[in-house]
């Protein structure tokens, strides 16, 4: 049998976030099996979670060195990786990601040659990385019958296209934006990776995520029918059961802290993947305060990050910037301590010096709760 707090600290030893590593950025993003990153600039502060005394700068050079990469990945959304990873893992997600990309799209396509669709995509976009609204004027020229929006996506779907800097780069006075523009990962990174086998996939899972389940496992893939994988590895696997009676795997020589092991506080970024890696996401938060968090949800579906104590979410925060300062606000979704308290402004402080190192102003504010 194994709990539920001691699957929280296994989880969080794994995603570096019990203790800052010092490890290279790539090397930590290989480390937790890539971040969700459709959003920009968000998914620095994940790193910045996890990574002891890094700044945004070198965020960003591991970004326009190319040893990290922004691609659709798992689940079919934009992940940050390392470029081995990019090249070893889309082969294996790829069908889901051509399913995922042409599934609105498909009658939209009747009558067109894919083959000569994605070479021409190819051509184009290693000429010089281009938005997909340029690639659709392109790709419009040869198809003038057709949706042009339902063309780019299938080039979407059947390419690996990595979105190139200046997007989601950071500058000397902070985020960069620039256009969402992209060229191939045969382009922009040239080195060959052999592609990764579903079992090396699921192996590099458990390490970054374990112990966990097969339906865990292909939430945060997007593939299915991978009890057969676990099934083949279950010798070399430990193998606990949770207190609702599923199994769940794990690699033998992960680490597996005490559950009374401290947990500091943190601060998760909007899109973190400790909260979308699970079938279930109880394992961080407990239905009141999911619900709580639930409610500070924007009409447009946008998130705040999340802030964990003692390893739960009992906290949302966002950053706001204008005129040259930044502003933190915290609230909480459950009740602090004084000392919760003192150390979610301590790590906050840390958050907004990180997040804008040159900014003129710097406020930390306490909202109230949802």
């Amino acid at each position: 049998m194994i709990s539920r707090r001691a699957l929280n600290r296994a989880t969080l030893a794994r995603q570096l976030l019990l203790e800052r590593a010092e490890l290279p950025v790539d090397a930590a993003v290989e480390r937790v099996a890539g971040l969700q990153a459709q959003t920009p600039h968000s998914w620095y502060y994940g790193l910045w979670a996890r990574v002891a005394g890094l700044s945004a700068l070198e965020v960003s050079a591991a970004l326009t060195e190319r040893r990290v990469v922004r691609l659709a990945l798992q689940r079919s959304t934009i992940h940050l990786v390392s470029a081995r990873d990019c090249l070893a893992w889309r082969p294996l997600l790829q069908p889901m990601i051509v399913r995922a990309s042409l599934t609105q799209y498909r009658r939209k396509l009747e009558g067109v040659d894919l083959d000569e669709l994605t070479a021409l995509g190819r051509t184009l976009l290693e000429e010089q990385p281009l938005t997909f609204a340029a690639l659709e004027k392109h790709l419009a020229e040869r198809w003038p019958d057709h949706d042009p929006h339902a063309l780019s996506y299938a080039v979407r779907g059947y390419l690996t296209l990595i979105q190139v800097p200046p997007r989601g780069s950071w500058g000397g006075s902070g985020p960069i934006s620039g256009p969402i523009a992209h060229t191939t990962a045969e382009a922009w990174l040239e080195t060959p990776v052999p592609a990764a086998s579903p079992d090396a996939l699921v192996l590099r899972y458990l390490a970054a995520f374990g112990p966990a389940g097969v339906k865990d496992a292909q939430v945060w893939s997007g593939l299915t029918r991978l009890r057969e994988v676990f099934e083949r590895l279950r010798p070399g696997l430990v193998v606990h059961t949770d207190d609702e009676g599923v199994e769940m795997f794990d690699v033998p020589d992960a680490p597996r802290p005490g559950e009374d092991t401290p947990a500091p506080v943190r601060f998760l970024y909007d899109f973190d993947n400790l909260h979308l890696s699970y079938a279930r996401r109880t394992r961080f938060q407990t239905p009141e305060t999911a619900a709580a968090r639930e409610r500070t949800f924007t009409k447009n579906g946008q998130l705040p990050g999340t802030i964990l104590i003692d390893g739960e979410v009992r906290g949302v925060w966002v950053l706001t910037r204008e005129r040259g300062g930044i502003t933190l606000t915290v609230r909480p979704l459950a009740p602090w301590s004084a000392s919760d308290a003192e150390a979610i402004e301590a790590e906050g402080r840390e958050l907004t010096a990180f997040a804008a190192a040159d900014a003129s102003r710097r406020e930390y504010v306490v909202g109230a709760a949802p």
